[in-house]
C-alpha cells in the first residue's frame, strides 16, 4: 500500500530550502540528504532524462546506489504539440489526461498517431543512452525515479506506473520542487514522495534555478559514464 509521505520544505528535523537552487547539482545534493531518514536498502536510481539526469548523479552518489535512465515522453495535442495530454515511459502503455482530453473533444483513437511517433523517439533515445543495455532489474528493489521538477506531472506519472508494474519492494519520487497541486496528485502513484518545495505560484520548473541549462545527448551520455566510473567518450 502506498506510504505517501510527502517531504516538502518543511520537512520536521531539516532546514527550510531556499529557492531559487544554484543548479541542478546543488539541488540533488539537498534531495538526496532528504532521502536518507526514508532507510531504502540497496536502492536504484532512475532519472527521466534529461533535466533529471544530473540531480539523478547526486542522489545516487550519496546513496551508493546505481543510477541509470527512465526515458518518457509527453504526447502532445495534434493542434498544439506544446499542450500535453498524455505521456509514455518505456517499458509501459501510455497514460493520459482523460479530464483535459474531454475538455478537448479528444478520445485515445484520435492520439493513434501521435503515440506511434512519441513511441518511436521513444525508443531512439533509449538506443542513444542505452544501446542495448536493458534496464536494470527493480523487482523486489527500493527503486528512486528522479527528475528536476514537477509542472504537471505528466511523464512523472508514466514512469511510475510503468515501473511499478515491474514489482518494485518499494517505489520513491523525488524532485528538488514541483507545482503544489501537482505534487498532491502523485501522492497516489508512490510510496513515498519527497519534494524539497511545493510553491502554489508555478509557472515552470526553471524559474527555480539560477542556472537552468539545456542538456543534450551528449550531456546524458557524460553524466552516465561518470556515474558508472567509465572515462568518457
Amino acid at each position: 500500500m502506498p506510504r505517501n509521505r510527502p517531504v516538502r520544505d518543511t520537512a520536521p528535523g531539516s532546514e527550510t530550502v531556499r529557492l531559487p537552487f544554484a543548479d541542478r547539482a546543488e539541488a540533488g545534493r539537498v534531495l538526496a540528504a532528504r532521502l536518507v531518514p526514508l532507510g531504502l536498502d540497496d536502492p536504484v536510481v532512475l532519472a527521466l532524462p534529461r533535466g533529471g539526469v544530473p540531480v539523478g548523479y547526486e542522489v545516487a552518489r550519496r546513496s551508493s546506489a546505481p543510477l541509470d535512465i527512465l526515458v518518457t515522453r509527453k504526447i502532445g495535442y495534434p493542434r498544439q504539440p506544446e499542450l500535453g495530454v498524455g505521456a509514455i515511459a518505456e517499458g509501459g502503455e501510455p497514460v493520459f489526461d482523460h479530464g483535459l482530453m474531454q475538455r478537448l473533444g479528444l478520445v485515445e483513437e484520435d492520439l493513434d498517431a501521435t503515440v506511434a511517433a512519441e513511441r518511436d523517439e521513444l525508443a531512439r533515445r533509449v538506443r542513444a543512452y542505452r544501446g542495448d543495455r536493458p534496464l536494470p532489474p527493480v523487482a523486489g528493489r527500493a527503486v528512486v525515479i528522479v527528475d528536476d521538477g514537477l509542472a504537471t506531472g505528466g511523464t512523472a506519472r508514466a514512469a511510475l506506473r510503468a515501473v511499478r508494474a515491474k514489482g518494485p519492494s518499494r517505489l520513491v519520487l523525488a524532485v528538488p520542487v514541483g507545482a503544489a497541486e501537482t505534487v498532491r496528485a502523485m501522492e497516489p502513484e508512490a510510496d513515498d514522495v519527497v519534494v524539497l518545495a511545493a510553491p502554489w505560484s508555478f509557472r515552470a520548473v526553471g524559474q527555480w534555478y539560477r542556472t537552468f541549462d539545456q542538456l543534450t545527448d551528449a550531456d546524458v551520455l557524460s553524466w552516465l559514464e561518470r556515474a558508472s566510473g567509465r572515462p568518457a567518450s
